[in-house]
């Protein structure tokens, strides 16, 4: 169902009506960037979409690869990769399946508003392929929508957007229940990010792996 909701969505929409293909990486990337949080390392993004934060993290030294279970998004990534000259890699698989098509591991991951997409159902699916794809101490950064955002109706867990997918608005306490077995939470918490069409509420999570 989301499957196809997506594929749909980026084979006929533009890029620039896409709510979350934002073309500029967000300030919580951009800093870790900036300050060397994590230095350039071989870093995988789950749900890339578009591709734009991994060629952002490219074009900075780091060994990037893409990960979206939409084809288009992918072939849509991989155009633009090679428009701009930028040497990275974009994989279609899917964060619930086995993930074979991906045999390299890896010193940081992340998802960028992807996990509200994945119902409480998957979740530990989803993070077990995180946590089995980074390396010793990898490193791994969630953001995704906090029950306290005020968007889509602003309440309840689960909420209908205009595009017609359903997303989960988590708690910091599930998030903190989800990842514990598998990660150390380094910092988690509430915060404000930018979006498309103005700011909203997040839960960001900075884990490292547990042996």
């Amino acid at each position: 169902m989301l499957k196809d909701q997506m594929e749909k969505i980026y084979r006929d929409l533009p890029l620039d009506k896409i709510p979350w293909n934002i073309e500029t990486p967000p300030s919580i990337l951009k800093d870790i960037v900036k300050t060397e949080k994590i230095k350039p390392c071989r870093v995988i993004e789950f749900g890339c979409g578009a591709g734009n934060y991994v060629m952002y993290l490219a074009g900075k030294g780091y060994d990037a690869t893409g990960v979206d279970f939409s084809k288009p998004a992918i072939e849509i990534a991989k155009k633009s990769a090679s428009k701009m000259e930028v040497d990275c890699n974009f994989i279609s698989s899917d964060v619930l399946g086995d993930m074979a098509e991906i045999q390299d591991t890896f010193d940081f991951a992340y998802d960028w508003e992807l996990l509200h997409h994945i119902f409480p159902e998957d979740r530990e699916t989803y993070i077990n392929n995180v946590h089995r794809l980074l390396n010793p101490e990898g490193i791994y950064l969630s953001v995704c929508f906090s029950e306290k955002s005020p968007e889509f109706g602003g309440a309840g867990k689960y909420r209908k957007t205009p595009l017609g997918t359903v997303l989960y608005f988590s708690s910091e306490s599930e998030i903190v229940s989800l990842v514990e077995p598998f990660f150390e939470i380094e910092e988690l918490e509430t915060v404000q990010i930018e979006g498309k069409y103005g700011p909203h509420i997040a839960v960001y999570a900075f884990l490292k792996k547990k042996p």
